[in-house]
């Protein structure tokens, strides 16, 4: 039965790919060509199309008030990079079964993909009752005992309970609350569930509105969004991907059972390839959609090429930024096989607390004061615009308080004065500033900074790494190591002349392969060479929230009295 593609891919379970179709109607007339994408390709009636996946492209909004369409609203198309964070507002439209819900709604391993939701009514299990009302977090679907089932989470009295519930669960679901605030891009990845539109609230405000923006000025009010998908496929005869937009009027039909999926090419993404097993690598790959980017390895990565897939790991890179004052500032990951080498540049602290932070058993840290700060206690120190100190430790002092004495939390540090040393107490609250002072003139590697100081911490290229053609590094006036981090990586090289292989990162770079049953030439991969990632914006953000998910918040600092 033909359908439009645009109801196809709205009623699709991800889970049900590759699907192949029959063009039936539309657009896509006799021997038709058309560019998208960049990809010129032509499909005629009754072309055969195996679809791989598809993505949300771009979103068309809507004023929203009381929950329906303002009947003053024009629609407007807005990119998935479109500036605000938002709230989303939970569907009041229930889902009737768990099957829907694992259908149409986002679950995966991130903190996005655990949506939550609860019953009108109580679900008795075996040994455990779901009050209704009660708050489910879907955490994933699997496989259990040969019945497909979601794991779930409930709280109570600060206790976590987990159980599963079968798709076949059947009753009256619906959305929690949610309090937390996404970009849009975010919201279109996992927050829009299939079939369905998605209401959301502008949480801050548009910092920089011009005329050419969709929304009318200090617009803070509801959106309805409705998703446009990308749709990507491949056909028999080329070896790379088609992408089709879901909102052409186009009528396809499901031939999936009548047609054999092997014929076609399976294209597959960095992720998929780092899912194999080490035994599989390495391997013979050939790109069919390569990576943009102008820095190498991307401009080496093109599609048609063929290349080697070495193996996979994880690997450790130092976290960067360039230190300006203006808002330009680029953000590099840094490898710890960087052979170049750094030099000490002062650091600033606001709080002697965070002196107490950065503070090192093996030098004494000194600081020139920035800010002046007056004591409300006449046993700790008052401090004025230019005094020095050495930092020494932290520990308790008793003050008068209230008529009464009490102990508070002091930073012990001495006074540099003209001739001699001077003990003083400086309070912990204190809100102050402070500039460190350079003593130490040595030049270090990456590792060594990384073992013997607290991150962040501030250098300058001393000596630049001869290795890259380019050291972008050595041209910043200054840089901040924010923090190391880990992550996942694939080694390659080119098939026909691997002199030397390159890590490429498999979260960050947008690229599909296909795999060739070729064998490979040396199992050993030739020298690898250093490569500095510079992250955009967006992706240093993103790096930074996904690795303090893991750390513990740093203790607060102690409260003025």
């Amino acid at each position: 039965m033909a359908s439009t593609l645009q109801k196809f891919i709205h009623s699709l379970d991800l889970r049900a790919l590759p699907r192949v179709l029959q063009i039936q109607s539309g657009i896509y007339c006799q021997d038709s060509i058309y560019e998208m994408f960049g990809n010129e390709f032509s499909l005629s009636t009754e072309d055969i199309i195996k679809v791989i996946g598809f993505k949300i492209n771009k979103l068309i909004a809507s004023i929203c008030e009381n929950n329906e369409v303002s009947q003053f609203s024009a629609k407007v198309e807005l990119p998935l990079n479109f500036p605000g964070l938002y709230k989303v507002v939970a569907d009041k439209t229930p889902y009737v079964s768990i099957e829907e819900i694992a259908r149409k709604v986002s679950i995966g391993p991130t903190r996005f993909g655990h949506p939550s939701f609860y019953s009108a009514k109580d679900i008795k299990l075996e040994n455990f009752t779901i009050k209704h009302d009660e708050q489910i977090t879907f955490n994933s679907v699997e496989d259990v005992h040969g019945m497909m089932a979601v794991n779930c989470v409930v709280i109570r009295n600060n206790q976590s309970h987990s159980f599963t519930l079968p798709l076949s669960q059947e009753g009256e679901f619906y959305e929690c609350e949610d309090d937390q605030i996404y970009t849009l891009k975010e919201i279109a990845e996992w927050k829009i569930p299939k079939g369905r539109n998605r209401i959301v609230k502008l949480s801050t405000t548009l910092h920089m509105w011009d005329s050419s923006s969709p929304l009318p000025e200090n617009f803070d009010g509801c959106l309805i969004l409705m998703p446009v998908y990308e749709v990507q496929a491949v056909m028999k005869f080329r070896k790379d991907i088609i992408h089709i937009l879901s909102d052409l009027d186009v009528e396809v039909k499901d031939v999936t059972d009548h047609y054999d999926i092997s014929s076609f090419l399976q294209p597959l993404s960095l992720e998929d390839i780092f899912e194999r097993t080490s035994k599989e690598f390495p391997m013979v790959a050939q790109i069919m959609q390569g990576p943009s980017g102008n820095q190498k390895p991307y401009n080496l990565l093109s599609t048609g090429k063929e290349i080697v897939i070495y193996k996979k790991y994880q690997a450790a890179r130092v976290l960067a930024s360039e230190m300006r004052s203006d808002s330009s500032k680029r953000h590099y990951l840094i490898p710890m096989s960087y052979k170049g080498k750094f030099k000490r540049r002062p650091r600033e602290f606001p709080t002697a607390y965070d002196l107490e932070i950065v503070r090192n058993e093996k030098e004494h840290l000194h600081v020139v004061a920035t800010k002046a700060f007056t004591s409300p206690h006449k046993e700790l120190f008052s401090v004025s615009v230019g005094d020095q100190f050495l930092v020494q430790q932290c520990q308790t002092s008793e003050v008068l308080y209230e008529g009464g004495k009490k102990l508070v939390d002091v930073l012990a540090c001495e006074q540099i004065l003209s001739d001699s040393y001077k003990k003083v107490l400086l309070p912990m609250y204190m809100e102050g500033g402070f500039v460190e002072v350079i003593h130490d003139k040595k030049q270090y590697h990456l590792s060594e900074i990384c073992k013997e100081f607290h991150l962040p911490f501030n250098v300058k290229v001393s000596v630049r790494d001869l290795s890259i053609e380019k050291d972008v590094l050595a041209a910043a006036p200054g840089l901040q190591f924010e923090e190391e981090i880990t992550d996942s990586y694939l080694l390659i090289s080119s098939a026909s002349s691997p002199v030397e292989s390159w890590e490429i990162p498999v979260y960050r770079l947008n690229m599909l392969v296909c795999l060739l049953s070729k064998d490979v030439q040396t199992v050993a991969p030739p020298v690898t060479r250093t490569t500095v990632e510079e992250v955009s914006e967006e992706e240093y953000y993103m790096l930074r929230r996904y690795e303090n998910l893991t750390l513990p918040p740093p203790p607060r600092p102690p409260k003025k009295p």
